[in-house]
């Protein structure tokens, strides 16, 4: 299976540009350029650093960006999230002549509070994912059958365990072969915390 560390190496050996040439285009780190291709995440920037990085090397290299972002996507592992305590609030106020001003402070702190929790918790919660075709207990008289849907923009797909390729704003197609036993169409969405959506459609083959 071709990954963005295969893409980004196949199109720089294919021009016969070294990596210390696209380090020196791009102004991106030689190691950093090494690391993309062997995909050592570990030794790279933040993924949105990395993106960049991504690409700005597709772009040196004529390559399709979006492409390149969703082989990304797909291929970058999900995130260990960080136990997040909860803040002691209770601390912030202080019974004191300036009451009206920690108020104050205690109104903001609660906001921005709320505003990570409403983050945080959109980021641990299962992707969203519609699947558009096929319709359940569709009748499939064709061999190849299209599969297409939507999820959410950094979450991962995979249709009967075979990874697909996400567009920018979420969206998929793909076509895959069916046969004769083939029983239902398995979607599964992968969010970047490791959370699941799964959708199973039931299928009825009937191949000529």
């Amino acid at each position: 299976m071709k990954t963005i560390g295969i893409f980004i190496k196949e199109a720089r050996i294919k021009k016969r540009f070294s990596q210390d040439k696209i380090a020196k285009e791009t102004k991106i780190k030689e190691e950093f350029v090494v690391s993309i291709e062997k995909e050592n995440w570990e030794t790279l920037p933040e993924y949105p650093v990395v993106i960049g990085f991504v690409k700005k090397i597709s772009k040196y290299l004529k390559l399709d960006e979006r492409q390149a972002v969703a082989f990304l996507r797909r291929d970058y592992p999900p995130r260990v999230l960080p136990v997040n305590p909860k803040p002691d609030v209770a601390k912030k106020f202080v019974w004191s002549p300036k009451l009206t001003f920690v108020i104050g402070i205690a109104v903001i702190a609660i906001a921005v509070l709320g505003y990570l929790g409403f983050q945080y918790s959109s980021f641990v919660s299962p992707p969203k994912l519609v699947v558009d075709e096929p319709q359940e207990e569709q009748v499939i008289k064709q061999k190849n059958l299209i599969v297409s849907g939507k999820t959410d923009q950094d979450a991962t797909i995979k249709i009967n365990n075979q990874p697909i390729l996400v567009e920018e704003d979420g969206s998929f197609k793909a076509e895959i072969e069916i046969f004769e036993g083939t029983e239902e169409i398995v979607v599964k969405a992968v969010s970047r915390s490791g959370k699941e959506t799964t959708i199973r459609r039931k299928i009825y083959p009937d191949l000529e």
